[in-house]
C-alpha cells in the first residue's frame, strides 16, 4: 500500500515507464509517415473523441468496482484484527481454575493460554501466505513478459522490499513441532488451524477449564474467523469478471490506434513544428488511458504482493504484538514500517 503523499517521479517511471516507450515509438512512426507525406489519412476528431469518452466511462466503471473490492478486503482485515483482540481477551479471561475438576498450576494455565493464542497468530500468518499464492487469472501466475514484469515489481516494489521480514518461519515459531508438520501439509492450512483450536476447546471443556457458555462464546469467535477467511478467499478466487478486463484492453487499444490519425493532422494545420510536438502529446494521452486500465486491474486484486495491496504483513504484525502483549510478554517484535513510501 502506498503511504507517501506523493509518488516519486523516478519510481513511477521505473514501475510504469514501459508503456511510454512503445507509445512514443508508435506515435513517432505515424508522425514520420505524415511528415514525409507517405500517408494523408485525416480522421475527424469527433468520432475519436466519442470513443475516448466512452472508454473513459468504461474504465471508470471498472475502477469503481475494483476499489470496492479493495475496500471490502480492508474491512475484512479490520474484522480479523478486532476479533483477534477479542479472542486474546477471552482466552486470557476465560481460562481459569474457576470450574476445573482438578486445579491446574498457574504455569499450566499460562501454557494453555499461550498455546491457543500462539496458534491463532499462526493462523493469521498462514492466511496471509495463502492469499499471496497466485491464482490462474492473476498475471503474476503466467509465464510471459507481463508476468516477468509484475514479478520484478513484487521483488522491487512489493513483498520483496520486506524479504527479511517475511513469514517463512512464523508457523514454526507459533506451532508445536508435531502440529506444524501435520498442519503445514494440509490442503488449507489456515482452515485446519482453526479446526485444531476447536478441538482443543472441547478438551478444555471436558477438563472443566471452561464451561458451556464460555465454550460457546469461544466457538463463535472461531466461526467468525472462518467467515472472515472465506470472504477474503472469495475476493482472491473470484476475479472481477474477465470480460470487463479483456474488452477494456481492446477499447483502450482501439482508441490509441486511432488517436494519432486524428490528432496529428489536426495539429499539422497549426504549423510544421506542431507535427513533432504531436508525438509526446499523443503518447501522453495514450499513457493516461493505459495507466487508468492498469491501476484498475491491480486494484481489483488486493492480494498480489504488489504495491497496491492491502498491507497484510503490517496488520499481521499488529495482531501478533497485541496478543503477545496480552500474555504479558515484554520482548515484542517491532511494528512493520513503510519502506520507500510502501507499506506491506
Amino acid at each position: 500500500m502506498l503511504v507517501s503523499k506523493n509518488i516519486d517521479f523516478v519510481s513511477l517511471i521505473k514501475v510504469r515507464g514501459r508503456p511510454i516507450i512503445w507509445l512514443l515509438a508508435y506515435m513517432g512512426i505515424i508522425a514520420a509517415l505524415y511528415g514525409f507525406e507517405i500517408i494523408s489519412i485525416d480522421i475527424p476528431w469527433l468520432p475519436v473523441s466519442v470513443i475516448g469518452t466512452s472508454v473513459a466511462f468504461y474504465v471508470g466503471f471498472k475502477n469503481n468496482q475494483a476499489y470496492d473490492r479493495m475496500w471490502e478486503a480492508r474491512k475484512i482485515w479490520g474484522g480479523i484484527i478486532n476479533d483477534s483482540r477479542t479472542w486474546g481477551m477471552m482466552i486470557d479471561g476465560y481460562l481459569t481454575n474457576l470450574f476445573t475438576i482438578e486445579d491446574k498450576s498457574e504455569s499450566e494455565i499460562y501454557e494453555l493460554k499461550k498455546k491457543l493464542i500462539y496458534r491463532h497468530i499462526a493462523w493469521v500468518y498462514a492466511h496471509r501466505s495463502q492469499l499471496l499464492v497466485p491464482t490462474q487469472w492473476e498475471s503474476v501466475g503466467f509465464v510471459n513478459e507481463k508476468a516477468k514484469g509484475l514479478n520484478r515489481e513484487r521483488k522491487n516494489f512489493g513483498v520483496g522490499l520486506f524479504d527479511d521480514e517475511t513469514t517463512r518461519a512464523e508457523l514454526k515459531l507459533f506451532l508445536a513441532e508435531d502440529e506444524h508438520d501435520q498442519l503445514i501439509n494440509s490442503v488449507n492450512t489456515a482452515t485446519q488451524i482453526i479446526n485444531k483450536q476447536s478441538r482443543d476447546l472441547t478438551k478444555l471443556r471436558e477438563q472443566g477449564v471452561i464451561y458451556d457458555f464460555r465454550h460457546i462464546e469461544l466457538e463463535n469467535i472461531l466461526r467468525a474467523f472462518y467467515e472472515l477467511q472465506g470472504k477474503n478467499e472469495r475476493i482472491k478466487k473470484f476475479p472481477l469478471p474477465r470480460q470487463y478486463t479483456f474488452m477494456i484492453r481492446i477499447f483502450v487499444a482501439v482508441f490509441i490506434l486511432l488517436l494519432p490519425f486524428s490528432m496529428i493532422p489536426e495539429l499539422m494545420k497549426m504549423s510544421e513544428w506542431a507535427l513533432w510536438m504531436s508525438i509526446p502529446l499523443c503518447a501522453l494521452i495514450g499513457w493516461i488511458y493505459v495507466m487508468m486500465e492498469i491501476v484498475g486491474e491491480h486494484t481489483a486484486n488486493p492480494f498480489q504482493g504488489l504495491v497496491y495491496d492491502i498491507p497484510m504483513m503490517s496488520l499481521c504484525r499488529t495482531i501478533e504484538i497485541d496478543l503477545r502483549e496480552m500474555l504479558g510478554e515484554k520482548e515484542l517484535p517491532t511494528a512493520i514500517l513503510s519502506k520507500s513510501g510502501i507499506l506491506m
